[in-house]
């Protein structure tokens, strides 16, 4: 997900709770990770849904500066496209930042560029954290620290959780490896996901930065209504 137009690490996500369990050695999930992450590409053919960002500015988190509500479309091998359902609220913060927003998700979803954003030991220095299970969203999930091994805006430093069963993605959190741009400060953002046909799907993400252009301003985004075209022979 590129933040980079409006532009942490943390020991547990919301609701995340320990518990006593045994997980695999730190090889295992770094390798199940991977594994999943290629099942995930391999075989959804392509998806539909509708997405609602919302941007809030200053210290008002609670009445939105600008909203829009998009299709997105996603088809293997040539990427997404939007159709734009709604829009309201201050045509600067559409015009200069919801608008570049999903630009950059387009970029970054050309095959591609796709694998370079992918949680994956390709991307990611993984480090299992200390073997503990924990709670979350009603799933238990292995925590695992994460470091880019390159600067991009959409690669994180921090942590993500995966489920301990599948080692699909729940939940992430961290700061941006790289700053949007020279006139922001860091990032944080976070995503969450739901198993949705099997595949790992984000349901919400936050994210938080400080520029000169916008000054304090966080996005959030909710996902709903899946369509999924999936690999019937998987």
């Amino acid at each position: 997900m590129a933040w980079a137009v409006l532009g942490v690490s943390v020991c547990w996500g919301p609701g995340a709770v320990p518990i006593a369990a045994q997980a695999p050695d730190a090889a295992t999930v770094v390798r199940r990770i991977d594994a999943g992450v290629q099942a995930r590409y391999a075989n959804v053919l392509g998806f539909t849904d509708i997405e609602h960002y919302a941007v809030y500015r200053g210290k008002d988190q609670t009445h939105p500066a600008a909203e829009m509500t998009v299709k997105d479309t996603y088809q293997k091998g040539v990427g997404k496209t939007y159709t734009v359902l709604s829009q309201s609220g201050s045509e600067f913060l559409i015009r200069l930042g919801l608008n570049p927003l999903l630009d950059n998700e387009k970029v970054i979803n050309q095959p591609a560029n796709l694998p370079q954003s992918w949680f994956t030991s390709a991307n990611y220095a993984m480090k299992p954290n200390s073997g503990e299970v924990v709670r979350l969203g009603g799933r238990d999930c292995l925590v695992v620290d994460v470091t880019a091994r390159h600067k991009a805006s959409n690669l994180i430093n921090g942590t993500i959780w995966v489920d301990a069963s599948d080692f699909s993605l729940a939940q992430i959190d961290g700061l941006a490896s790289k700053s949007p741009s020279a006139f922001a400060g860091a990032t944080h953002m976070m995503r969450q996901y739901a198993e949705v046909d099997g595949f790992p799907m984000a349901t919400h993400a936050r994210a938080e930065s400080t520029s000169m252009l916008f000054g304090l301003t966080v996005v959030t985004i909710d996902y709903s209504g899946y369509q999924l075209n999936v690999n019937a022979a998987k």
